[in-house]
């Protein structure tokens, strides 16, 4: 999650003002500019280059978005890009703003389990939507207002349960984190298919010699045992995996609000 561990505001303890750069990226997240007024091709805004980013992007995947390449995608000269955003880096911030606002927050009126699935639900939603969001930092998130968004909501949801502040934070980080790996895992076994051609049941099948030849039931028996039982076959259901994850984890959450 973002770290908003230095909130502006009454009663905030006083910070610096960061540096011009930070500065600029939080005025492109916050207040980004009007269309320009310098040529023809200056009527562009800055919604509009990250529209195009997003759109090369989920496409053709994050390694494919370029700063020329997006230009050649707009008709533009390259070099105009950088009058609207100063690179890649900073362009990213605001691709990966823009999609949490893709993200629907809860709804006050269902109780907080309801609103934790929610949110986790969403947020894979976001990430299957837009592939390259595996690209981005948890832990350094843009300071964007619908990042924000996401984040005060969770945040709300842990306090109308009951959680303490920390144990708020926590449950969301978790949530947060778990989903994440959920998705990273997917994408990189799409990317895996794209790129060889070769499907998850094709490489199994293909090392399928590996249980006659090399499998030793009596130095892996609880592994075999797992596999008569057929639980191999119930975890491929990533719906089923994802009700299981969120049972045990909002369990957990319930046994802290009882804690107190």
């Amino acid at each position: 999650m973002t770290d908003t561990s230095q909130p502006t505001g009454a009663g905030a303890r006083p910070v610096s003002a960061g540096t011009p750069e930070g500065q600029r990226m939080i005025a492109l997240l916050w207040d980004p500019p009007g269309p320009g007024t310098r040529g023809p091709r200056q009527s562009m805004s800055l919604d509009q280059v990250v529209g195009a980013a997003m759109k090369v992007a989920d496409a053709d995947g994050f390694e494919a978005l370029s700063m020329r390449g997006l230009a050649k995608h707009l008709g533009v000269g390259a070099m105009s890009l950088y009058t609207y955003v100063p690179g890649k880096a900073e362009l990213f911030e605001l691709m990966i703003d823009r999609a949490y606002g893709e993200r629907a927050l809860s709804d006050a009126g269902l109780d907080w389990r309801q609103r934790y699935a929610g949110h986790a639900r969403e947020a894979l939603a976001m990430y299957r939507r837009h592939p390259w969001l595996v690209h981005s930092n948890l832990w350094r998130l843009p300071l964007g207002p619908h990042v924000l968004d996401v984040n005060e909501d969770m945040l709300r949801v842990g306090a109308d349960a009951g959680l303490r502040p920390a144990q708020g934070l926590r449950v969301a980080s978790l949530l947060e984190s778990y989903i994440f790996g959920i998705a990273r895992g997917e994408i990189a076994d799409r990317t895996e298919v794209r790129r060889t051609g070769v499907s998850r049941d094709d490489y199994w099948e293909a090392r399928a010699g590996f249980w006659d030849s090399y499998f030793d039931a009596q130095r892996f028996p609880t592994m075999l045992a797992t596999w008569e039982a057929g639980a191999y076959e119930a975890e491929a259901d990533p719906e089923d995996d994802l009700a299981f994850a969120l049972d045990l984890i909002l369990d957990s959450v319930d046994r802290l609000i009882a804690a107190g």
